[in-house]
């Protein structure tokens, strides 16, 4: 449930700071929505049931979910901390004051999502590997879904943050 929880707060603070949600260039707001609170509902609600039954859907969601983290450190610029931990240093046209929230909200799912590995039996966990093998995907949607937040910026800015926002010294562009 923490790994859940790990990608719920992602997902929220994102939208929460005008980022908007993963899936939102593809379904709209009402749609992406849709589908993170059913995805996480149930995923929560399996998570809560203990069965081993779907252990391999449960690893398969937290592969995608440390993948997901993952991306994050593939698009942006990080360094490490002073205890080793890499941290963003941009990232989402986020201001540098929301950085220290978002680097342990993404601390927090990466690590759910591997200790959520741990609970679950070990002839099942290979399907994190599944989960895992998503990471292109998710960085492809990742760096569209960021150009398509930035033109949203300008087109819509009293809804997009506006650190997306044409001539907004956060503004960014995404590296590589």
């Amino acid at each position: 449930m923490a790994a859940a929880a790990g990608t719920a707060a992602h997902h929220g603070f994102e939208l929460g700071n005008g980022v908007g949600l993963v899936w939102q260039p593809e379904l709209g707001l009402t749609g992406s929505g849709a589908f993170w609170v059913v995805e996480l509902g149930l995923w929560s609600l399996v998570a809560a049931r203990g069965s081993r039954r779907w252990d391999g859907v449960l690893a398969l969601l937290s592969g995608a979910g440390l993948a997901g983290v993952i991306v994050h450190f593939t698009l942006w610029p990080w360094r490490r901390n002073r205890f080793g931990i890499p941290v963003l240093t941009e990232a989402e046209g986020l201001p540098p004051s929301r950085l220290p929230a978002y680097n342990t909200i993404l601390g927090f799912w990466g690590l759910t999502s591997i200790l959520s590995l741990l609970e679950l039996s070990p002839s099942r966990r290979r399907w994190a590997l599944v989960g895992l093998a998503g990471l292109p995907l998710l960085r492809r949607s990742a760096r569209y879904h960021f150009a398509w937040a930035t033109t949203e910026a300008d087109l819509h800015p009293a809804w997009w943050n506006r650190g997306l926002r044409s001539g907004s010294p956060t503004r960014g562009t995404l590296p590589g």
